[in-house]
Parts: C-alpha cells; sequence; structure tokens
C-alpha cells in the first residue's frame, strides 16, 4: 500500500517524501509544479504531475494505485498574495481540497495528513499557543486554512474520514545531504532572505520595525526544521494507521527567536557581516508567535532533531550556497 504525498515536488512536501522513502515506505508524488520542482521529486517515488482540481486525473491516480494514506500539501501559501487575491485561496485552498476529499470518500481512503498553519490563530491571546486557543485568521490564507480543517471535519462526520491537522510555525532549513532545499519565487521567508545577502543576490536584510515589546524590539518566531516538520506528518499519518481519532496538533520548538538574534545567527555560520537596515513595521505582524508542541510531543511521540538555530542555519546555508537560485538551471 502506498502513501499519496499531494504536493510533494514542494518544500516541506519533497522533505516528507525523502523522510518516508528512507522509511522503506512507497510513495506516489500528485503535484502541479505550479510552486513545486521536478528536481525535489525524490528518484525512488512515482510522480504525477496532476491538479487535485481536476477530478479526473485524480480520481484516476486512485484508481491506478493502491493508497492507504494521504499527506496533503497541495495548497497556496503566501500571505500577502491571498490578501491581494483572496480568489485564488479560495479556488486552489478549498476547491481543490474539495475535489481531493470527493475522490478520498469515493475510493474508500480513509485517512489523510494534513498541512495547515500557525495563521489559524490569528493574533495570539498567550504565548505559547495551545492548540484549544481561539482560531481568528486575520488573512484569507489563515482563513482558507481553517476552513480545509472544517470541511475534513465535517466530512469525517458525514463518511468516517480520519484526519490530523497539523498547525506549524517557521518552516526552514534544508535536507542534510543538500539534495533539496528551499525554493520560492518570490522568497518571502526570513531566513533565505538573509542568506541572498552573503550569496550577494541582495545588498542587506530588512527589518521590518524595532519598536515591538520584545528584548531587541524586533519580532519574535518559532522556527521549526523542515526535516522535524516531515518527520511530525509520517508520525500523524501512523497515528491514524492505528486507529487515532481526529486532532490538531502546533508544530514548532517551542523557543522564539527576534530577527536579530537569526540575523546575528546567520552572521556566525556564514561568516559574513550581512548589513541590517530597519525600515516600518509591516501591518499584521504580531509582536511574537511561538507554539506549545507539548501535545504533538506526548501524543505522537514527536521528538524534533534539529532544535538550535545554529543547526537551522547551517543546513539553509548548506543548500542556498551550493543552489543560488535554487532549483533552476542557470
Amino acid at each position: 500500500m502506498a502513501i499519496l504525498v499531494l504536493g510533494g515536488a514542494g518544500y516541506i512536501g519533497s522533505h516528507t517524501v525523502y523522510e518516508l522513502v528512507d522509511a522503506g515506505r512507497d510513495v506516489v508524488i500528485v503535484d502541479n509544479l505550479q510552486t513545486g520542482f521536478k528536481a525535489a521529486v525524490h528518484p525512488k517515488a512515482r510522480f504525477y504531475q496532476v491538479d487535485i482540481r481536476d477530478r479526473k486525473a485524480l480520481d484516476e491516480v486512485f484508481e491506478k494505485e493502491s493508497i492507504d494514506g494521504v499527506i496533503h500539501f497541495a495548497a497556496s501559501s503566501q500571505v500577502g498574495e491571498s490578501m491581494s487575491d483572496p480568489l485564488k485561496y479560495y479556488d486552489n485552498n478549498m476547491y481543490g481540497t474539495m475535489v481531493l476529499l470527493q475522490s478520498m470518500v469515493a475510493h474508500n481512503v480513509g485517512k489523510i495528513v494534513f498541512s495547515s498553519t500557525a495563521a489559524t490563530y490569528g493574533e495570539p491571546e498567550r504565548v505559547p499557543i495551545l492548540e484549544s486557543d481561539r482560531t481568528c485568521p486575520t488573512n484569507c490564507y489563515g482563513e482558507t486554512k481553517l476552513s480545509m480543517e472544517k470541511m475534513m471535519a465535517w466530512v469525517s462526520k458525514a463518511h468516517g474520514l480520519r484526519f490530523v491537522a497539523l498547525r506549524y510555525f517557521n518552516a526552514c532549513g534544508a535536507h542534510t545531504s543538500g539534495k533539496i532545499g528551499e525554493a520560492h519565487s518570490p522568497e518571502t521567508h526570513l531566513i533565505p532572505l538573509i542568506l541572498q545577502v552573503p550569496n550577494g543576490q541582495r545588498a542587506k536584510i530588512s527589518i521590518f520595525g524595532d519598536d515591538y515589546a520584545t528584548k531587541d524590539g524586533t519580532c519574535i518566531r518559532d522556527y521549526i526544521h523542515v526535516t522535524d516538520l516531515a518527520q511530525a506528518h509520517i508520525l500523524a499519518l501512523d497515528y491514524l494507521m492505528k486507529g487515532g481519532e481526529n486532532n490538531v496538533f502546533n508544530l514548532g520548538n517551542g523557543v522564539g527567536f527576534t530577527v536579530k538574534e537569526v540575523i546575528d545567527c546567520a552572521r556566525r555560520v556564514t561568516g559574513h557581516p550581512i548589513p541590517a537596515e530597519t525600515c516600518p513595521r509591516r501591518a499584521g505582524d504580531p509582536a511574537q508567535l511561538i507554539a506549545s508542541s507539548v501535545k504533538a510531543k506526548e501524543v505522537l511521540g514527536w521528538k524534533p532533531r534539529f532544535d538550535d538555530l545554529d543547526t537551522i542555519m547551517s543546513t539553509a546555508w548548506g543548500w542556498h550556497k551550493s543552489h543560488p537560485h535554487g532549483f533552476e538551471e542557470v
């Protein structure tokens, strides 16, 4: 029986496929390559270039392959874009998930692990954030992800589907082999943007606001290595395979770092001065976002291995230094 990974050519999806293959699992990938890369596809996985909104093509994959469970990464994920083009997010994220669930129900595939987000919480009521805290998204991306969670819950009531939603914080780092890593266009994540400076792709890094109520005035975020995220998806799928009930888990390290601390770490790791410039705050940036991952550790047995910032930064730098243009041939 195979595991179907939707979005398996993307950043977190490709790392999850690598971990699944290393664990001896049979893996099928579906990706439309809208933001994923063919070069990120593991050579031992079977790949279908299919858009999950294409019911006929998706049905053909389920009919051809013997699928035991699904891990769902296929979604648009840029916060800013979701605010300027919300209908794209309702189409790709919401409609795509609806078509996927229709196909799963039709083919009696009843287990799905879903890539959700900390953006479902919106402005946090407390730190660290618990899974039981209020969900009130402040952007369309978070709203669609929360709606996708709710869609799975209603399909569960009607058809017996069982799901796990993993709400994670700032994914970062790269595979220790250096074969795959983070590549977005446009790039919006802090660590890759910082590393563009020592890579000669930008002159300086911008710090958006230094007057927050934090130890150095800059925003605090919880950074979690992509391979640790991948392992959590596998543990969540195994939990469902063993009969686990519907559940939601936060994934983070439970430790926050300021923007300035992340820049200082990059300076240490790369040996580059990395000039920084302070700019006005961006609208909607919470002062701090830190996860409580106690539940994932207790219920799933999850243990992050790459939980210090220097290790995370070193793997990221190893990838970006050797792939300055990501997966693109230049």
